[in-house]
């Protein structure tokens, strides 16, 4: 069986979910929104690699080097770095697959300077306001993109 292959890559701070503001971005650590994504996903037909840093430099290197990678989508919570980044941006350009840019938060009911996200401009689609089904949604509307 041929599998779908997904890179999750997470951005500044994500590190500390739980802990930071729960009451906006949940309970769950990062670690704990991974297992249960892959849980709910199954993973007979996907295999994802999950990424966080806190160093945008990272992040782009690691863009970089998925846009050699055959993989089905990347999906990218960039964090703080969806509103600051253009290297982030301009390495996202390179990536010739489906990019699902996912928040935790509804970012447009929050602080104005949020609602501008430079890295969404370089996706194919955004979720946002969902919680951890984010992640869930965002790699399975790509394996339903991929299976039909």
């Amino acid at each position: 069986m041929v599998k779908n292959k997904f890179l999750i890559i997470n951005g500044p701070n994500l590190n500390m979910l739980g802990a930071r503001e729960p009451e906006i971005y949940g309970r769950d650590s990062l670690k704990d929104v991974q297992n249960w994504t892959e849980e709910k996903l199954g993973l007979e037909s996907v295999s994802i690699e999950w990424f966080q840093s806190n160093i945008e430099g990272e992040i782009v290197t690691k863009i970089q080097l998925a846009s050699k990678d055959k993989i089905n989508a990347v999906i990218i919570n960039p964090g703080a770095y969806s509103h600051t980044s253009v290297a982030i941006y301009d390495a996202l350009k390179l990536l010739n697959v489906p990019i699902i840019e996912v928040h935790l938060s509804n970012t447009h009911g929050r602080e104005s300077f949020r609602s501008n996200k430079i890295t969404a401009k370089a996706s194919t689609i955004i979720m946002e306001g969902l919680g951890k089904q984010s992640y869930f949604q965002a790699v399975y509307s790509q394996v339903l993109k991929s299976d039909s």
